[in-house]
């Protein structure tokens, strides 16, 4: 009941603040939650992560809600799939960038003095790292590239926290088991456990910039139209196509922020009509920068349609 969702909400908040050292915040996404790769300095670090996950595993199982988000890439970990490069361009979009740049060019001549071993920082304390057995001696080339960029994504993703995800999946699969989960992606998981959130219409859009039209333009009145008709459910899948989370900030709207390593600061859920967008596409989002690029559509019919497409089906998504 009404004492059991306050307790976990509560404990939730306890359990998942950065000042325990169990988890931190994501480099550019300050209201979500990776797990800190040097938790250990709590000697029970381990057990801790275990009772989180029962925790968690409990409030899914009773159709209650934790007050925190994880990083995508972590829900992905507890329905035990395989990671990869895409899965880090909201936690990481510098890094991100920097592979894809390597996967989608010749780097012949490029990384010449690049091997298989990087620079690891723990405490301030750089030391190197083998992303494999005889790294230091391997380079880097254009035939092994698509390896290194998987070793290197997978360190980056577990970075020293594999037993910490193990003792949370451990405790949560002991309360929800893993074979109920199957039919879950992550976005649908991250749903499950955090929940929908309040996610107040008008303080969303008065904190809504707009680009290439203004509020008196029909397809921005359409819009709103259809975000005030959706019920609780499709407003979050709306928020979480746009800016890569179904969470709205603690100090809401006004506090929502990108994932660009330039301008890690506030950006503003912006809308930006693209008058040179066929009718027939669908509305395109950058999670990056919480924008969505959306046609000027000749009716509202139309971008109702469109845009329960584009949310529903995640059809027209993009990122810079």
């Amino acid at each position: 009941g009404g004492l059991a969702r306050e307790w976990i909400f509560y404990l939730s908040q306890q359990m998942f603040d950065p000042y325990y050292g169990l988890f931190e915040y994501s480099r550019e996404d300050v209201y979500t939650l990776n797990i800190n790769p040097n938790s250990s300095v709590n000697p029970d670090h381990i057990s801790y992560f275990y009772f989180v996950g029962r925790v968690v595993g409990m409030a899914v199982f009773h159709g209650h809600y934790i007050d925190a988000g994880f990083t995508l890439p972590i829900y992905k970990q507890l329905l035990g799939r395989q990671c990869n490069v895409d899965d880090l361009e909201n936690v990481d979009p510098a890094f991100h960038k920097s592979m894809m740049w390597i996967l989608n060019n010749d780097i012949t001549g490029q990384l010449d003095d690049q091997t298989f071993a990087i620079d690891k920082n723990t405490f301030g304390e750089v030391s190197e790292f083998e992303l494999m057995p005889g790294g230091k001696q391997q380079k880097v080339t254009e035939e092994n590239k698509k390896q290194y960029v998987s070793l290197y994504v997978q360190h980056k993703l577990k970075n020293g926290s594999e037993q910490q995800i193990n003792a949370l999946k451990k405790g949560f699969y002991e309360i929800v088991p893993k074979e109920l989960l199957q039919a879950f992606d992550e976005k649908e998981l991250e749903l499950l456990v955090c929940g929908l959130g309040n996610i107040d219409v008008e303080d969303w859009k008065s904190n809504t910039r707009l680009k290439g039209c203004s509020s008196e333009s029909d397809v921005i009145k359409w819009f709103w139209k259809v975000v005030s008709e959706m019920d609780t459910e499709k407003r979050a899948r709306l928020l979480q196509f746009v800016t890569g989370s179904a969470r709205v900030p603690i100090n809401g709207f006004s506090a929502l922020r990108g994932s660009s390593t330039v301008n890690s600061g506030p950006r503003p859920f912006t809308i930006h009509l693209i008058t040179s967008m066929s009718n027939l596409s669908l509305p395109k989002a950058h999670t990056c920068f919480n924008r969505l690029d959306i046609p000027e559509y000749c009716s509202y019919e139309i971008l109702k349609d469109k845009l329960t497409m584009a949310i529903e089906e995640g059809g027209g998504f993009n990122v810079e």
